[in-house]
């Protein structure tokens, strides 16, 4: 609400008490139809100012949060937090779960792997040289699934290999034969 709706609801309400102590049981219709007039104009004023939705809870921090009958200030989060607080003061703290084993993952844990990490990396044969192609995987299975893929491609290289990466290189796999190709034409003649 600006300084000007603020002005202007200020004296309509004001006007509107004058009205209220003037009136009286033998007040003419004439006097009750002007105080309607203004209530109206009071009540559009009103309306014009308010800009958010009418609060559901009589809570301050959460007015138009969700609604819990049995709350006395009509708020779900706030007794929400509040029943919590009370469980925790019969009952103590909640439990912390922790697992006893460590949660299986595709990738393993780190601890059981020292520095640097293995990787599978996919390669292929240029004609000259072994080049990385696509990423370094961390599953082997994923590797081998990828470079099966790429065999199947339309443009598929003369040859594949799988090297594992750990704190040296070993070559795993290789499909193809790489044939080493002469990059000048005519067979440098």
């Amino acid at each position: 609400m600006n300084h000007a709706q603020l002005t202007a609801l200020g004296r309509a309400l004001r006007l509107l008490g004058e009205h209220g102590e003037a009136l009286t049981s033998d007040s003419p219709d004439a006097k009750l139809h002007e105080v309607k007039a203004d209530l109206k104009r009071a009540l559009d004023l009103l309306e014009d100012s308010v800009t958010t939705a009418a609060p559901s809870t009589r809570c301050p921090e959460h007015p138009t949060g969700p609604v819990d009958e049995a709350a006395p200030d009509l708020c779900l989060l706030c007794e929400t937090r509040r029943r919590a607080a009370r469980r925790a003061e019969f009952n103590g703290p909640a439990p912390h779960h922790r697992p006893t084993e460590p949660v299986q993952s595709r990738y393993g844990v780190s601890g059981d792997r020292p520095q640097p990490q293995q990787r599978w990396l996919p390669e292929l044969w240029t004609g000259q040289t072994w080049q990385l192609c696509g990423t370094p995987r961390r599953d082997r299975r994923e590797a081998e699934l990828y470079i099966a893929a790429q065999r199947k491609a339309p443009r598929a290289a003369m040859a594949y290999r799988l090297v594992h990466e750990f704190t040296d290189y070993e070559v795993l796999r290789v499909w193809g034969t790489p044939v080493r190709v002469d990059i000048e034409p005519m067979g440098n003649l």
